[in-house]
């Protein structure tokens, strides 16, 4: 407990925010150090190590991923002025706390101990990865991947504490992705005095707005778990003056997407005259087709509280785009376990548990460790 601690609180201290690269580098020094692994540094500053097995028919190959760039601090989590300086790390009351702690150093630092630690069955190649860029659309994630990075199976340490109910480390099977769109509709411009010599644009995106109201938002199951998605228009962009029919403007729609399921806004668009759809950013959902490994994982998960004395953990599913969809996407069954709690990542309070993380080493231990 107290290394770990300790290695959490060193990789907290780090800024992240903007430049990866010297927390990176305190991963890669410790696992190079600490492990006999075969330890990389891609081009864009993630980092990754390999032990086990690497060939064989039968061979498998398990995967501990996090992600050590965080969002930027609130000034109080820094040493200095504004964003500069150092983060502000405190551990007290059972808690660690600082920029970085929850989402999402302190189960990265737990990984890391665990691939160190485990003695994986003779048939399995165990892997840790730490991305860069998580948090801006998962940049590292991708990159790895299009590189060849493509383990069978993924324990992503984002969190899943607390989710079922307090004190508990539950094994999220599924989790929704983010679909940020824009609506764009076109009209003409003409003096407001004479608006049938234009087309209103704004009118025009009423209609589509109007049209995303009536959308179902998108629902699926997995492992017998239900996942619902949710649909907003949260922004609309209009109009230049009081005098003018406006030629132009933008509906922004916030869409939590589903495993195989998405609105119908494509649909919208060629529905409405003179509307675009644009898509700026999409994060794909995660859904864990393995039975297997989830009912394994969570089996590992409950023997871990049963011996603390605690409460089982269950399946759950999770409200936020991970790296998890990433890899899902790539073809890599994943499940996601880690520390963070509801209400902890991103905060200006930021803490992670000291007795969630050992409770995460010790599942990620466990499943590194239990034969297929």
């Amino acid at each position: 407990m107290d290394e770990l601690a300790d290695l959490t609180e060193r990789l907290v201290s780090i800024p992240s925010h903007e430049d990866e690269t010297a927390a990176g580098d305190a991963i890669e020094e410790w696992l190079r150090a600490e492990t006999d692994a075969t330890v990389e540094r891609d081009g864009t500053g993630n980092v990754l190590a390999y032990r086990g097995a690497t060939d064989g028919q039968d061979a498998d190959s398990l995967a501990l991923v996090g992600h050590h760039d965080v969002v930027p601090p609130a000034p109080e989590q820094t040493t200095g002025d504004g964003l500069d300086g150092d983060y502000v790390v405190e551990r007290r009351d059972g808690r660690i706390y600082g920029r970085g702690t929850a989402d999402m150093k302190g189960s990265v630092a737990a990984a890391m101990c665990a691939f160190r630690d485990a003695t994986p069955p003779a048939d399995r190649e165990l892997i840790f990865a730490s991305f860069v860029g998580e948090e801006v659309g998962g940049e590292g994630a991708r990159h790895a991947i299009d590189a060849g990075f493509a383990p069978d199976r993924a324990v992503v340490a984002e969190g899943s504490t607390n989710y079922s109910k307090p004190g508990v480390t539950d094994v999220v099977v599924a989790h929704r992705g983010r679909r940020g769109s824009r609506l764009v509709a076109r009209g003409e411009a003409a003096h407001a005095s004479e608006p049938e010599a234009g087309e209103n644009a704004i009118y025009r995106a009423c209609d589509a707005i109007d049209a995303v109201r009536d959308l179902d938002a998108p629902r699926a199951t997995v492992l017998g778990n239900d996942v619902s998605g949710s649909l907003a228009v949260t922004v609309v962009d209009g109009g230049e003056t009081w005098n003018v029919i406006p030629e132009r403007c933008e509906a922004t729609v916030d869409e939590r997407t589903v495993p195989g399921g998405r609105a119908d806004l494509a649909g919208v668009a060629d529905a409405t005259p003179g509307v675009e759809l644009v898509v700026d950013q999409d994060l794909p959902p995660m859904a864990c087709g393995d039975a297997a490994f989830a009912d394994a994982a969570l089996e590992v998960a409950r023997a871990v509280h049963d011996d603390l004395g605690l409460d089982a953990p269950e399946h759950v599913t999770k409200p936020h785009a991970t790296d998890a969809g990433w890899l899902a996407e790539a073809g890599t069954e994943c499940l996601v376990c880690g520390a963070s709690e509801p209400g902890e990542a991103h905060t200006d309070t930021e803490s992670a548990s000291l007795d969630a993380l050992d409770r995460c080493y010790r599942i990620y231990m466990g499943i590194a460790e239990r034969e297929r």
